[in-house]
């Protein structure tokens, strides 16, 4: 029976949830509106504020939990925000409907999600991550920026492929004012603000419940977290814009894993204790698994997608129970 205590850890979980939702939808739109007002292409907000925008609930969980020395719910966050995004949200989004991929995004974000999944594997692999490695990790999240930016494939796309569904034509109708200031700095503090009442209260109910805090990070947190990503592939269904459901979570994805992990281990070294091969090994098969489905087929069909939501149910039980 849940106690006093953990039902208001619980509702605090709720709460930041929430939070955390609120206030990176302020923060992407009012970036995406200023970045257009400086001039920014379409491309490069596409690459880096939205990307950056939709992964800011899990760098401020990770960064937190680095500075109060949590290894285990900021390694754990990233690698179960990393699964839930490809399994469940990818798994829901292709449940409701079929997703086709363009061929460049297959090639080029799906070869990004590997590596990245490999290099942030064997960075964790010995139970902790270095601040030398973390700063690698940035390092090539730059570098593959910039290789984006100059390889040009991207502009064959339309800015409307691109461009995140809800801030696109929200930013063609509203010219940069002086509220949109105001507006990200009151959501990167609602963000703020939300990170570290979650990071409290998750390693409360792991003591409480005798769930280790690693099991903690890797789902409750890792799914409260990639809620932003989860309302942004959900709304670019309904506008048919079924690619961006798509590349929204593999970039989020290269982006938890390069700069997230590496930012966090740069802060303070990240020392594991909780068990991690088997998180590992299924963050490993998803992101083979998503990327072979896209890479042969180049849709993910509704099977497909009940097969890796269904995964994604199958990890919280086997994880919440102790069970593995």
């Amino acid at each position: 029976m849940i106690q006093t205590g953990q039902a208001v850890q619980v509702g605090i979980v709720v709460v930041s949830v929430a939070g955390l939702w609120i206030g990176a939808r302020l923060l992407v739109d009012s970036v995406v509106r200023l970045a257009r007002r400086v001039g920014l292409s379409e491309l490069t907000i596409g690459l880096t504020v939205v990307a950056a925008g939709t992964s800011t609930p899990e760098l401020v969980v990770t960064a937190d939990a680095a500075l109060v020395g949590l290894g285990d719910i900021a390694v754990g966050n990233v690698v179960g925000s990393n699964i839930y995004n490809l399994a469940f949200i990818l798994g829901v989004v292709s449940l409701l409907r079929v997703v086709p991929i363009e061929r460049s995004l297959v090639h080029r974000d799906g070869v990004a999600l590997l590596v990245s999944t490999f290099l942030g594997v064997y960075a964790i692999s010995d139970s902790v991550v270095t601040r030398g490695e973390g700063a690698v990790l940035v390092g090539l999240f730059v570098a593959y920026i910039a290789f984006l930016l100059r390889s040009g494939t991207t502009d064959e796309m339309s800015a409307d492929a691109d461009a995140p569904p809800g801030v696109t034509t929200v930013t063609e109708r509203i010219q940069f004012r002086g509220r949109d200031v105001v507006l990200l700095v009151a959501g990167l503090a609602i963000v703020l603000i939300s990170g570290d009442l979650m990071v409290g209260s998750a390693s409360e109910l792991a003591r409480g419940a005798g769930v280790s805090e690693w099991v903690i990070g890797g789902t409750i947190v890792a799914a409260g977290t990639s809620t932003p990503e989860f309302a942004v592939s959900l709304v670019a269904m309904r506008r048919g814009r079924l690619g961006v459901s798509v590349g929204n979570v593999v970039g989020s994805n290269v982006f938890n894993l390069l700069v997230i992990m590496g930012v966090g281990a740069v802060i303070r070294p990240l020392s594991l204790s909780g068990s991690i091969g088997l998180s590992l090994t299924w963050l490993v098969a998803v992101s083979v698994a998503v990327v072979a489905a896209l890479w042969t087929g180049r849709r993910l069909s509704r099977a497909e997608g009940g097969l890796f939501a269904g995964s994604e149910v199958i990890r919280w039980v086997v994880g919440l129970l102790g069970l593995g």
